[in-house]
This record gives structure tokens, sequence and C-alpha cells, in this order.
């Protein structure tokens, strides 16, 4: 029998001069093989077929720890040293095994080799890559060290039709280019790409199109030549937009709404049908949802999220090939019937639906979002839309999916760098196998080349679009190193050099640690805890769990702090009285901590009455909760586009006896505490509106029934049927039961109330620059928690923020308009009543906004000056201020 498996690829080509292998055989020997033309093959006397034969000599002692530190996983690998004056460049381009036999000449083990880590070696470029037009050519560079044969074909037309010339293109060092004519900018283009696929164990020939690319044909058939900075691609000002856009002082500054660019106007009949679910709907300056966005930019809002919108798979860019429902049909259904999903369900993968992280290409704007796929519309209309968000207000952040790509192999249309360069852009295991802990094809930024690859699309995006930010889709499973590199590279952006001040644009993401990459597995990885002092944001799940409850991964109906925890219990098992109590007071100094940028340093009094720091709150597994280093490394959330909505997910933790109105108001607690925490807080488009997905937990592609939005505020999308079963169906008898019930829809007093209360929460926020402090130092000098310690009321949290005087020592005097600031947050079911000793005397009044508001609750919150009590009604935010 055959020793070994030449399918899997368990020995590395760390550098030039090493391998490494995890094989520990005493006296044993190994060799390398290569084949051009991939004839390897195993049998019972090793391996055969090979051109060459190379034999390696074991190194004594550890790997080096530079390749220690680029491949952690592997540091206690054997370490072979290849010979001098091998012609490496030659052997990448060849299938390679590693094959040990002992001492005795018996074949033990053979495997194929993974190749980063020599490709980075020998072939790191800096270069230009991808189309460069200049006054009478275009130039073409493509990196792919390991391809054996590289030709571009030219096209006339986005799909079919003749092939107008293939031409070969030269290599130098691993970069293969050529000098085109002019005339071919507007035309369209792919690589024939010849080279060894691992995966097949063959040499391919693909057609693949540039990683590179700045436009594409429909679903990504061609790449397109096009220069993006050709005049008729910029809207109007488009050059000067710099200086126009709107201005802030600090990230801290920033307030983020999270929108779908579909979800936004595919059901605004204000909007002309044929820009529904595109990028010019936003341009339309009279529709109900730029009216909508206007409104939030007024009282305060300051960035716009916008889902993946660069090409996608998942979604046809061919609008006439999408298929529908019957809307009127749907909606005749029962608010819990079964069928609505149903129909959803059977047209799913062929309608104009998906929030779109399945990236294919990320460099070029979505073709479905434009009114043509094909050409350079989506170029000028992504351009118009940026232009228009800024003109009402508000910056642009893209949402950036590096961590993994759609599709993989020599044969999949939306394979694109693992066609030009097989093996490399994609995270291994040891068995050489494509990780897929993030949900496919995992991509590893610890390569040069992907790493560059990811800070060029970035500055592309921040440049010729000017965004104005970035969410890392699942940031902890980029290297930290990339992350940095990144911030510095738009750091270096200028309005005079690069039209855009880099400075400004905010960097964000998901810091979650897990699988591969937990623990520092594949090297430092972008997570919660690493990110310290980057000055990069990272969501805080913390207090999105302690103040609903549970985790989205744990049961639905455990609750938190504002959905009735020990204070009005739903069916739920918590555990006994005692220990649902001290829950919810350790869960708490949670939100003490969140509401205090979670900083990893802030000192308070927690719910023992000791004195900790925010990294000594720990969760139940023992993760500090304040990891932070700076306010501006916060998102502070409690709802996003994952997982079910804010009033969803209130409608199934509250106790059953809650009824609508109090629902309503539970959702304006959580906002207000997301809303004046320090740090960035983060909304998700709707929460402003009671918006419902019907109890969907995962609506990527649930089409735009369970996703609508209605900036009519007649609905707020509850009671649209029963959510798709694949994701839902467990729940589907508890949800029945609340979909059905009549008296837990909301009517458009409800959802109006509910905007109301978001945009006053917006001007609170703004009205005082004491809910935005910039820094640890500033936030520890001036933030105080009261009610805290083993004497608390629970349900409730009081926080102070004071501010000094002009010329007096102390505080320098940041708010012009007040010396303090108290907040309120009552959850409880019942009116708060605490005299707060170290408030006594203070001259407070109810700030007013909320003295304005159409909020009569809010209007009955009572402060006696002379006890320091405050008289707070049932499940309200109450904002107090000292005015100068």
């Amino acid at each position: 029998m055959p020793k070994g498996n030449l399918s899997f690829s368990r020995a590395y080509w760390v550098s030039q001069k090493l391998l490494a292998w995890n094989m520990e055989i005493e006296h044993a020997q190994f060799s390398m093989f290569a084949s051009k033309n991939a004839n390897l093959n195993l049998s019972a006397g090793g391996v055969k077929g090979e051109d060459l034969v190379i034999q390696l000599e074991e190194e004594q002692g550890r790997l080096p720890i530079k390749v220690i530190e680029k491949f952690p996983h592997i540091a206690h690998y054997k370490a072979l040293k290849l010979p001098d004056g091998l012609d490496k460049k030659y052997l990448v381009k060849s299938q390679l095994a590693i094959a040990c036999i002992d001492a005795d000449g018996i074949p033990v083990d053979a495997t194929g080799i993974q190749l980063p880590g020599v490709l980075d070696d020998l072939f790191s470029y800096d270069g230009p890559l991808g189309p460069i037009f200049t006054q009478n050519s275009v130039m073409l560079h493509l990196w792919a060290p390991t391809a054996q044969s590289v030709c571009v074909l030219v096209y006339l037309s986005p799909s079919g039709g003749s092939l107008l010339e293939s031409v070969q293109m030269k290599e130098d060092n691993g970069v293969w280019s050529v000098c085109g004519p002019k005339s071919w900018e507007g035309k369209y283009y792919l690589y024939e790409v010849t080279v060894f696929h691992a995966s097949t164990q063959h040499v391919e020939t693909c057609l693949v199109n540039d990683p590179y690319s700045r436009g594409l044909s429909a679903n990504g058939e061609r790449s397109l030549f096009v220069d993006l900075d050709n005049g008729s691609l910029k809207p109007e000002g488009w050059d000067s937009l710099a200086g126009e856009k709107p201005q802030f002082e600090a990230f801290t500054d920033i307030t983020i709404y999270e929108l779908h660019i579909r979800d936004f106007s595919v059901g605004d009949k204000s909007v002309d049908p044929n820009l529904r679910g595109t990028y010019l709907a936003f341009t339309l300056p009279d529709s109900a949802g730029v009216c909508h966005l206007k409104k939030l930019a007024e009282s305060g809002l300051t960035h716009l999220h916008l889902l993946p919108s660069f090409h996608f798979a998942a979604v046809d860019d061919n609008k006439e090939n999408w298929k529908f429902i019957d809307d009127e049909r749907l909606a005749s259904l029962a608010p819990d019937s079964e069928e609505q999903q149903a129909q959803i369900v059977t047209i799913q993968d062929e309608d104009s639906y998906n929030w779109g992280y399945n990236p294919v290409l990320w460099g070029v704007p979505k073709g479905s979002y434009s009114t043509n796929p094909n050409g350079s519309s989506r170029i000028l209309e992504f351009r118009e839309m940026v232009r228009a968000l800024n003109s009402i207000g508000l910056r642009v952040i893209m949402d950036v999916v590096y961590n993994h790509l759609h599709a993989s192999g020599p044969n999949d249309k939306d394979s694109i760098l693992d066609k030009v360069v097989p093996g490399y852009y994609l995270r291994r295991n040891t068995d050489g196998l494509v990780e897929n802990s993030t949900c496919v094809n995992n991509t590893a930024s610890e390569h040069y080349m992907v790493n560059r690859l990811i800070i060029d699309d970035l500055l592309l995006w921040a440049t010729e679009y000017k965004v104005d930010g970035f969410r890392f889709d699942l940031m902890g499973h980029l290297m930290k190193n990339t992350m940095i590199s990144a911030r510095n590279a738009l750091d270096r952006l200028s309005r005079e050099k690069n039209g855009v001040d880099g400075a400004k644009v905010y960097m964000y993401g998901e810091g979650w640690d897990f699988g591969e990459v937990a623990h520092n597995g594949r090297g430092i990885n972008a997570s919660q805890l690493n990110l310290t002092g980057t000055g990069i944001g990272s969501f805080n799940d913390h207090i999105r769990d302690s103040v609903l409850g549970g985790s989205p991964f744990g049961p639905p109906l455990q609750q938190g702090f504002v959905t009735g925890l020990s204070l009005q219990p739903n069916e739920h098992n918590h555990g006994n009285k005692d220990d649902v109590t001290k829950y919810l007071a350790s869960t708490t100094d949670w939100i003490h901590v969140g509401l205090s940028g979670n900083l990893r340093e802030f000192v308070f009094t927690n719910h023992e009455g000791l004195e900790v720091k925010g990294s000594e709150v720990q969760t139940h597994d023992g993760v500090p909760v304040g990891y932070a280093g700076s306010p501006k490394e916060t998102i502070n959330y409690v709802s996003a586009h994952d997982n079910e909505t804010l009033f969803d997910i209130i409608m199934l933790k509250a106790a059953k006896e809650v009824p609508l109105e109090e629902r309503c108001r539970i959702n304006h607690l959580a906002t207000s505490i997301v809303a004046l925490s320090q740090g960035i807080p983060f909304f998700h488009a709707g929460d402003d509106m009671l918006r419902s997905k019907s109890l969907d937990r995962d609506s990527y592609n649930s089409g735009d029934w369970f996703n609508r939005l209605d900036f009519t505020y007649e609905s707020n999308n509850w009671g649209v049927g029963l959510p798709p079963k694949e994701k839902n169906g467990n729940n589907w008898p508890l949800m029945k039961r609340l979909l059905g019930n009549p008296s837990l829809r909301a009517g458009k007093h409800h959802i109006l109330s509910a905007h109301e209360n978001f945009q006053n929460l917006l001007r609170i926020r703004r009205s005082s620059p004491l809910f935005r402090l910039g820094t640890a130092n500033a936030i520890q000098a001036r933030v105080c928690f009261h009610n805290t310690g083993p004497s608390w009321i629970p349900g409730a949290i009081v926080m102070s923020i004071k501010d000094g005087d002009k010329g007096m020592p102390g505080l320098a005097q940041l708010d012009p308009l007040y010396r303090s600031v108290v907040v309120i947050f009552n959850a409880r079911p019942s009116e708060f009543v605490a005299p707060i000793s170290a408030l006594k005397s203070l001259p407070l009044t109810l700030h007013s906004i909320q003295e304005a508001s159409s909020d009569a609750r809010v209007k009955t919150s009572f402060y006696d000056a002379s006890t320091g009590t405050f008289k707070i009604p049932p499940r309200t935010t109450s904002v107090f201020v000292e005015a100068r």
C-alpha cells in the first residue's frame, strides 16, 4: 500500500531555504519532488512521476522565530533545509510533494506542500497591479507567481460575442504584465491563467476576472477596462467633495445607523419604480426615505452604514431574471401563518434579495443596485449616492467583508483569487484544506499579498468613492497588523494629495475571537482584547447581552436589564430568586462599564461595593467586559442586521402580561442606553420605528417581505407571517402565540412616538460634549455611577457627568451650557424613588428637549434638590441638567 496522500498538503514551504513538516522519525531521509505537468503519484515504492528530486537536510532546533510568528500553529514542526542553487521560481509553478523514508529506505509518508511562506519570501510585491491608464495606453499587471502562463482576452461585449484579441503576458518575478492600446478602454477582458491547482491535483487553465478589476459586466462575467478618473464618471463637484463633507471634531462625535441598500427604497412608493432598491434612490431629496434620513441627520445622526455594496454572489445583477411573489396574496394571510415563509423560500435564491456577505470581488460596486449592471453606470451611481448622502449631513460607511470569499477552486464561476494563485489567498488547515470557520473560504491576511490587497481595496474606496468609514465583518479573523497597517495607510491620505482626509475615516468591526484564529492561533488577530490602543472600534456585545438578556445563541426568553430580569419575569426558568437578583446586579455592572466607554481601566463601584476596573468585571466564562483603551474603540449597540430586531427581541423576552405600550417604552429605553453612552452609538435601521421582521432571527435571505421598512410609518412589519422555518422553526410555537395576538400590533401612533423619542435622544446626545468625551482620562474624571453596591435598587442606573468651570482649578470646561448632567435609566415596571446624596443640592432640571417632547410620562420625572431625591416613572430614561 502507498504511504501518504498527495491530495493533502501537510508540509509547509515557509521560507526560501526551509520547509516544515510534522514528522518525527529518527534517521529518516526527506526528499522534495516536482512535476511541472502534475504527474506525481504514489506507489508502494514512494512518489513517482517527478521531473526533479531534491534531497532535504534536517535542521537542528526549532523553526526560526520569524517563521513561528507567521505560522504559530506549526511551531513544533521539524525544519528541513533546501540545498543552495535551486531555481525556486520554477519549482513554485510545479506540483510539489515531500516524502520521508526510514533508515532502511522504506517509505513512511508523503504529502503535498503549502506555498504561502515561500511566495511571500520570494515574491512580495508593492508595484502596480490591475489596469493603469495613460494618455496612450492601458497597462495590466497581475501577481501570479505560480502561474505557468497568462494571457489577457479582450472582448467588445459584456457577455457572449467573439473574442477581439488574445495577448500573451510577460512575467517578471511573479508579476505578469502587458501594455495594450488606449482603445481597450470601455471594452471587457478576462485573464486566461494556466496553473497547478492542488484542489484538483491538475494543471488547470482558468478564465478569471482581474482581482484588481475596477469595473465589471453583469454578474462579474467579465472585467471592464474603465478609468475611474474619467470626468464622465464624476458627479458635479466630485473632486471638491472632501471640503463639503459633514464635519465632526472627533470619532466620539459619530453616531451610526446601519441600513441595507435595497431595504431603504424597495417599498417606498415615493420613489420611481425603476430606482427602487438602487444607489440612485438615495439621491431623491423628496422621497419618504430620504426625508426620514434628513430628520435623523438634523437631530444628530452623523454616519450611515451601508450593508455590503461590493460585487457579491447570490443576487443576479440582471433584474429581468428575478422572481417575485404576490405581495397582495401574502398580505391577505394570517399574521401567524406558515404560508408567507413557504412562498418566500421557494424563490429565495432567485429573487432580488440578499444581505451581501458573499464576497466575490471587493473593488467594484454591486451591479444589482445600479440601473444598468453593464458598463460604468454602477460607478457613477455609487458616487452620486455618496455625494447625495453627504449633502444631507450624513457620511457613508461601507461594510467590507475581507474575512472570507464566496467561492474557491478552479471551476466555480465566482472563484477569482483562488484561480489566480491557488492556495495562497485562503487560509488552510494542517491538512491543506480550506478553513471555513467564518462560514466558508476563510482568507489569510497574514500572507503579504492578501494583506496588501485588503489595504489597496480600502484605499480605493476611500479615495475613488470617498467612503467615510469601514465596518469589518468578522474582523477578528483578520490579523491585527492588517488593521493597523490599514489605519496608518488611511491616516496618510490628505485632501491636498488624495482628495480625502483619511484621518476622518473611521474603522470598526466585529472583534469576535473564534475558529482557527482564536487565542492568536494564526498570529495576533484583530479581536476585541487585542485592539486596545489602536483607535479601531469593535462591537461591544457585553452591553447588548446585559441590556437585552442572554445572547443571540441562548434561549430566546432569557431576560436582561430592560426586558424584565428579576423584576417582571417571563415563563423562562432563570433560576431561584436570589440567583436571579445577583445576576441582574452583576450584569448591570456590564452596563456601567459600557456606559463609560467599555474602558479597560475605568474604575467604579460594583454591585458588591468594591472599586473595580472595567477589565476586572468579567462575563460568566471569565472574559473581561471592559477592553477598550479609549472610547473611540467601543461601538455600543443592542441591535444590528444580525439576529432579531430590537422590537422583536423585546416581544420575545417581555413577560406575557406586559402590554404593547410598555413594550414600546422598553424599545425606547434600550436605545437610550446606547445613545447616551460614552463611545460610539450604533443603531440598526428601524430601531427608531419599532422595526419588526416578524421575529425572523436571520433575515439574510428572507426577501423583501420580511425585511421591509415603511417610511410612511403605517406599519412596522410585525405579524407578516411566521419567519422562515430553517432558522426559526424551533421557536414557531412561541412565535405563533405572539404574532397571532392582535393586541401586540403597533399602530402608526406607536411608530411615530418611537421615531420622535429616537430623534430626541440624538438631540440630547448632540446637546452636550459631556456625552461624547474623547479620552479615557476624561471619562474617569467626569463620569460617576450612583445607586451601586449591595444596597442598590435593582433595575435602575444613575449616571452623572460633571464639567469644570472656565478659569477655575480642576476640570477644564467643555460644555458652555451645562455644568453637569444626570441620566437615570429606570427599567423597573414601577417608579424609581431614591435619594442620591452625592447629587444633593444641585440645581437640576429636566432636559428642555424632554420637557418639550410629547412623552407625557417622562415629564413627570422629579428631582428634589433639598434631599437629592429622584422620582422616575416606570420604564423611562430621564435626563437632568445643571445649567450654567
